[in-house]
């Protein structure tokens, strides 16, 4: 529907995106998300788990996921770009919003498949919006079976958070612990990633890991993973790097750990 109205009810779920506080309020309370960018959008048509609200698109992008649309009884809102800056607040340069009902988060035991080399990510107070969404992005490329996100982490799917992952929030299943207990408990072999740690990560054998899921545990940049965590963690291990760097990205890092590991996850060599 061509709308040029910025207060047509079409537009409701996408005014101020550039408020982020008051776009918490109003996302949490009406129980939804927004997704940015073609690449994300495509991936979220392709998913019909996710229940879908509705669309605002500028006439381009329109035509672009027009095959994806059609035969769909979706509330799509074609508007100018002048239009779609009134509405949310600044430029719209991907020209493609969608708001995403939330769904509960995935409960761990049916992700988890015991004695099989799965692999996940587990995060503890990672609150950065733009790591959150390259974790989601790297736990995709390496086939995990899903993110497990402390209560201290940010909400993944804030509108940065989608967008960095190119989707892949939508694609990746979330699911809530509270402690690295919640993932013993479910069978699931510990991995965590600190600088101080002994044991360099190309010295941990997957091999010698057993056959079951194996989770690689980051925390925030700054601060890392917590005492309790390292302790709870059933392997702690670095990456060792050159003089003078004392880190890298918390996305970058459990890329690497990922790769490593999935020689017994993904059929590949992780030496």
């Amino acid at each position: 529907m061509l709308v040029d109205d910025p207060d047509h009810p079409l537009l409701a779920d996408f005014r101020a995106l550039n408020e982020p506080a008051e776009r918490r309020r109003v996302e949490r309370a009406g129980g939804y998300f927004v997704v940015e960018g073609v690449v994300a959008i495509e991936r979220l048509l392709d998913r019909p788990e996710w229940k879908v609200r509705g669309l605002a698109l500028l006439p381009r992008v329109a035509e672009r996921l027009a095959p994806l649309l059609d035969g769909r009884d979706l509330p799509v809102a074609v508007a100018s770009e002048a239009v779609l800056r009134q509405v949310v607040g600044f430029d719209i340069h991907r020209g493609a919003l969608a708001s995403v009902d939330r769904r509960p988060p995935a409960v761990l035991g049916d992700l988890v498949r015991s004695g099989e080399p799965q692999l996940l990510v587990a995060a503890e107070g990672l609150n950065d919006h733009e790591n959150l969404g390259a974790l989601y992005r790297n736990a995709a490329g390496f086939g995990c079976a899903a993110v497990a996100l402390d209560p201290t982490c940010a909400d993944p799917f804030y509108r940065r958070s989608v967008r960095v992952s190119q989707g892949n929030v939508l694609a990746v299943p979330t699911v809530a612990v509270r402690t690295l207990h919640d993932l013993h408990q479910a069978g699931v072999t510990t991995i965590a990633l600190s600088p101080s740690a002994a044991t360099p990560l190309v010295d941990l054998d997957r091999r010698q890991l057993g056959p079951g899921p194996l989770a690689v545990v980051v925390g925030a940049e700054g601060p890392g993973l917590s005492d309790a965590a390292l302790g709870a963690a059933a392997h702690r291990v670095s990456i060792p790097m050159a003089g003078g760097v004392d880190s890298l990205n918390v996305a970058t890092a459990a890329a690497i750990a990922l790769h490593h590991l999935q020689g017994g996850a993904g059929g590949r060599s992780g030496r």
